[in-house]
């Protein structure tokens, strides 16, 4: 398995960094992430039920075993365990060829059941390891493990009532764990990024994170440096990685006053995230196993993994984010920034390909990977931003796009005139071919003889006769002036090089005459 390179290691460094942090100097801080990651299964993990999406309306994804009717019994979704196998092929774990179910007893009212079928004894896989940028050791993954998601609960405080929505009950999780190697809030975001964007690479993860297709819950402890690790509290359900930064940030600074007043403790607690007062706050007293009695599922057996079908899975991964970052630098010239830009656009197309494949397929037909990437993301891209929309909400496809760019170079329109017609084809979908739209917009140079340059030019000097006159008094910048007048006129139909060419001629020969 490649991981990104490394520079060569440095203790010392890594020792000044995760000890001598100047916000808490001569505390530890050690930071554990639970991460929850939706599959994107088109079934729920236990039962025939479609998983919900975001917007929809309550209740209406909810088979009888997902409502805990009695008698009903769950069968296990083969297309959840075969991501739960990527995900562990991705992250170098030890798949284990024999794992098993339990239930976590808890009574909540987004429980029907009153126990989550999870995998706390015997997980799908251990151990495993995640590189993230700016750190020279991989964060260490403790185990990975399948469950099911619970329902949602939702207050309505003008009837002063609770429902509970069972569209999310019984959707397929998967549980990734780390060992308690972060040491500060920016190392768990670069955690949480690089771990995204690797599942979303492996076609786990639907759209993004905001919609709560990935969640955390973080433990974070703190002990002055050389002492033992402090008591670690646990904060919930954090979806976005900006607030779980600013839940472990409070956390420290609230652990730290409470340890500075003498023989005072940190109760083990779990804790949530008020994201309107951005302070962590008291749920209840921290669980440990025996809280939630846990037992094997009587109604689900041992998960037997056949070596050929991890062979085969394998075989089939699709390209990993560093394997792509640095195809992207090697083979394509692009910077690194350029890459990481490319690998976090959304991948969400309606027709399945992701941003990658969609640079890949125009690169493919031997154009500049550099004019590419510009006219990708820059251009095409930042019309969409413009616009509110996404990558995935692109109607333009790779052809269109493809040929608009080799109508730029090839000098059959200008790149003004490329930049009219990709905001007209994003406007209005067309059956016209980019060449078509362009010749019915009157962007085609061909259509502009030279006789129209030296018209345009002359009306341009004569429509600006004060700027033409500072330009001959030496002030050479004022002619963009006179040549975006020309542009404007012309629709961008005209080669700017050319205009600039005969406005030079004409201003020069009118300044002799």
């Amino acid at each position: 398995m490649l991981f990104p390179s490394c520079r060569p290691t440095s203790l010392a460094r890594q020792f000044r960094r995760a000890f001598h942090d100047q916000r808490w100097p001569g505390w530890q801080v050690i930071i554990g992430i639970e991460t929850h990651a939706q599959i994107k299964s088109r079934q729920k993990l236990f039962s025939d039920s479609l998983t919900s999406s975001l917007g929809e309306a309550p209740n209406i994804h909810v088979s009888p075993f997902d409502a805990a009717f009695p008698g009903t019994l769950p069968k296990l979704n083969q297309d959840c365990v075969d991501l739960a196998l990527r995900t562990a092929i991705a992250l170098n774990s030890d798949i284990q060829t024999r794992s098993s179910f339990d239930r976590k007893h808890y009574f909540y009212s987004d429980l029907p059941s009153g126990y989550q079928i999870t995998q706390h004894y015997a997980p799908i896989a251990l151990g495993g390891r995640l590189h993230i940028p700016s750190r020279e050791s991989p964060i260490r993954i403790k185990q990975i493990q399948l469950e099911q998601d619970t329902a949602k609960s939702t207050f309505d405080p003008r009837t002063r009532t609770s429902n509970i929505d069972l569209n999310r009950a019984g959707t397929g999780l998967l549980e990734i764990v780390t060992e308690p190697d972060l040491r500060s809030p920016e190392e768990a975001g670069a955690y949480v990024r690089t771990l995204q964007a690797v599942l979303r690479a492996i076609v786990i993860l639907p759209l993004t994170q905001i919609q709560g297709s990935l969640r955390c819950d973080v433990n974070v402890s703190i002990n002055p440096v050389g002492q033992p690790p402090g008591t670690r509290c646990e904060i919930k359900n954090l979806n976005s990685i900006k607030f779980m930064q600013t839940a472990i940030i409070f956390e420290i600074n609230r652990q730290r006053d409470l340890l500075s007043v003498e023989d005072a403790v940190v109760p083990q607690e779990t804790r949530g995230f008020n994201q309107d007062t951005l302070e962590t706050f008291k749920m209840r007293s921290k669980e440990e196993a025996p809280d939630y009695r846990y037992m094997p599922d009587p109604n689900l057996g041992v998960l037997f993994i056949a070596p050929e079908r991890i062979n085969s899975i394998t075989q089939t991964m699709p390209e990993l984010p560093w394997v792509t970052r640095i195809r992207l630098v090697q083979e394509y010239q692009l910077s690194e920034q350029d890459a990481d830009i490319l690998l976090n656009l959304d991948n969400g197309r309606e027709d399945g390909g992701s941003a990658l494949a969609y640079f890949d397929h125009l690169c493919e037909q031997g154009r500049k990977p550099r004019v590419v990437f510009n006219w990708m993301v820059h251009e095409l891209l930042g019309r969409l931003h413009a616009a509110r929309l996404t990558f995935a909400d692109n109607p333009l496809s790779t052809s269109q796009l493809g040929e608009l760019i080799d109508l730029v170079q090839s000098g059959a329109i200008t790149g003004t005139s490329g930049k009219l017609l990709l905001r007209e084809m994003l406007a209005e979908s067309s059956p016209q071919t980019p060449t078509e739209r362009a010749r019915s917009l009157s962007l085609l140079i061909a259509s502009t003889g030279e006789l129209d340059i030296g018209e345009l030019c002359a009306a341009a000097i004569a429509a600006l006769p004060s700027e033409a006159e500072a330009f001959r008094n030496g002030h050479k910048n004022v002619l963009n002036k006179i040549l975006g007048w020309v542009m404007k006129e012309s629709r961008g139909r005209t080669d700017s090089k050319q205009v600039r060419e005969r406005l030079i001629s004409l201003l020069e020969k009118n300044g002799r005459e």
